[in-house]
């Protein structure tokens, strides 16, 4: 049997989830359960916020423009994040889309999009970027929502990189090996506040891959013989790093 029903509707909530209460819900998640879906007055509905875990609730008796939901027992409690933080330089319209999307599924807890010298889209819609990370997260039963930061030049980051956290830098010059093992050598350890960093599809220029390689406890890691699209390498990467120091250990 599978460990996770994926048949119920589940549902993001920005607000406190709690045994007993009854929930008002705003007008676009009315709208979608009564009158695209199409629910009745009892229907279940999981639902989650980001910090309470995740609930059962059932559609309380509503209009025709406004539904709420009674929350019922606690299914899982909120997991911890992997401190896990996606640093890429933006990239157009749906690749864009797919690459948070898989991003939330991979684990990340914060998508900082970053300016480079070679990004060639330079402006990010946030708000469209947080709607994926939500739709990924009910579709796919993931409980700790992604922050998404503000767009911020590469330079002006790497100037200001604090001490504490790891960075991993995908690095198409390095010699092909095992990203796995690298992490491994490089001292990346379970629990480590991590950074990983996606360059643009024209690569990082000279001075920032000095900028990049001046960090402290930076580790560079190659992800195989064939050049990857941006999309690609940030989940090959996220791959590799749980599996070397993410959620993934058993």
């Amino acid at each position: 049997m599978a460990r996770y029903d994926f048949s119920a509707q589940r549902l993001y909530v920005d607000a406190p989830l709690a045994g007993g209460a009854v929930l008002a819900l705003e007008r676009d998640h009315s709208n979608y359960l009564l009158n695209v879906l199409r629910l009745r007055p009892g229907a279940l509905v999981i639902v989650f916020n980001g910090r309470d875990g995740e609930w059962r609730a059932n559609l309380a008796e509503a209009g025709k423009k406004q539904a709420g939901l009674r929350i019922g027992e606690r299914l899982r409690p909120q997991d911890s994040a992997c401190d896990l933080q996606l640093l890429f330089a933006p990239l157009k319209h749906a690749r864009l889309d797919y690459m948070v999307q898989k991003a939330v599924e991979m684990g990340a807890s914060v998508l900082q999009p970053v300016i480079t010298r070679r990004t060639q889209a330079a402006r990010v819609n946030l708000e469209r970027m947080r709607a994926n990370v939500i739709e990924a997260a009910e579709q796919c039963g993931v409980l700790s929502i992604p922050s998404v930061a503000q767009e911020a030049k590469l330079d002006s980051l790497l100037a200001h990189w604090p001490a504490e956290r790891r960075l991993i830098f995908c690095d198409e010059d390095e010699a092909v090996s095992d990203p796995v093992a690298a992490l491994r050598r490089g001292s990346i350890k379970p629990g480590d506040p991590l950074a990983l960093l996606i360059g643009p599809e024209g690569g990082f220029d000279p001075a920032e891959r000095k900028a990049i390689a001046a960090i402290q406890g930076a580790v560079s890691i190659s992800l195989g013989p064939r050049i990857l699209r941006a999309d690609t390498a940030a989940v090959a990467a996220l791959a590799a790093v749980q599996i070397a120091a993410g959620d993934w250990q058993g």
